[in-house]
């Protein structure tokens, strides 16, 4: 069993999985450079293109070194406001797309819970190399189970928690959200809930992650899909500027 995660784990995790981005930025900004050079343009100009290159290339480390390394992320102290006692959750479910680091620190956290762990990750729609880097590197909580998006292998209103840690923003499509979020409602027990934690394609993520925002989804998205799945009580709370929890119940 593994919960103490490293020094600058999460940074790690981040430039390790998404090093093609930082390659090509790197091979980018050598040929903006290069022309630049030919062109015998200003040398504000060589200065503004090299700021923005290191802006939008240090930011997201930066960013992410603060959200997966010190803001408490993994003490999960953020989730205390929502569970009213830990003993009282029997089961809990938790579902990831293909790199589950919370697993084995949720069994901590709650002791005397049963868990059940789901990856819904599937090779052919799930194709970002990022997460086949992740897949490679991921610990496996045993008896973790693969899944479809359209079908959790569970009872009806069998299940006290639903956890969805970073992972939900993987299913890109609505429909496909609307459809696996119905299944987590299914299993819910009446009184159970979903905690769902997500970055959101918001103005701190656009400061953050420049273009990269937009793998993420925004609030609105969020907020309607849940809707449209029939839950009836959603709540949002900020956990840091850059990241939401939504605590959404029947």
């Amino acid at each position: 069993m593994v919960t103490n995660r490293k020094k600058f784990q999460g940074v790690l995790n981040i430039l390790s999985f998404n090093r093609h981005f930082y390659v090509i930025g790197l091979l980018v900004l050598a040929i903006a450079l290069t022309v630049i050079l030919l062109l015998k343009l200003p040398t504000i100009i060589v200065w503004i293109t090299i700021s923005a290159f290191v802006y939008g290339l240090v930011t997201p480390l930066l960013v992410s070194a603060y959200v997966y390394d010190f803001s408490g992320y993994y003490s999960f102290k953020w989730l205390q406001p929502h569970i009213n006692d830990n003993a009282s959750v029997k089961k809990i479910v938790n579902i990831n797309a293909g790199f589950d680091e919370t697993s084995f620190i949720l069994q901590t956290k709650f002791p005397t819970s049963e868990i059940k762990v789901f990856d819904f990750y599937n090779k052919k729609q799930h194709t970002e190399p990022a997460i086949v880097r992740a897949r490679n590197v991921s610990l496996t909580y045993p008896n973790t189970k693969q899944i479809t998006t359209n079908k959790i292998p569970l009872k009806d209103h069998s299940t006290d928690l639903v956890f969805l840690l970073s992972a939900a923003h993987e299913i890109r499509n609505n429909k496909e959200k609307e459809t696996f979020l119905k299944e987590c409602k299914r299993i819910c027990k009446p009184e159970g809930k979903i905690i769902m934690v997500e970055h959101l394609r918001d103005i701190p993520n656009f400061l953050a992650f420049s273009i990269g925002f937009t793998h993420f989804f925004s609030r609105k998205t969020w907020k309607n899909a849940f809707k449209n799945a029939g839950f009836s009580k959603i709540e949002e709370v900020k956990f840091t500027p850059f990241m939401s929890v939504f605590n959404c119940s029947n």
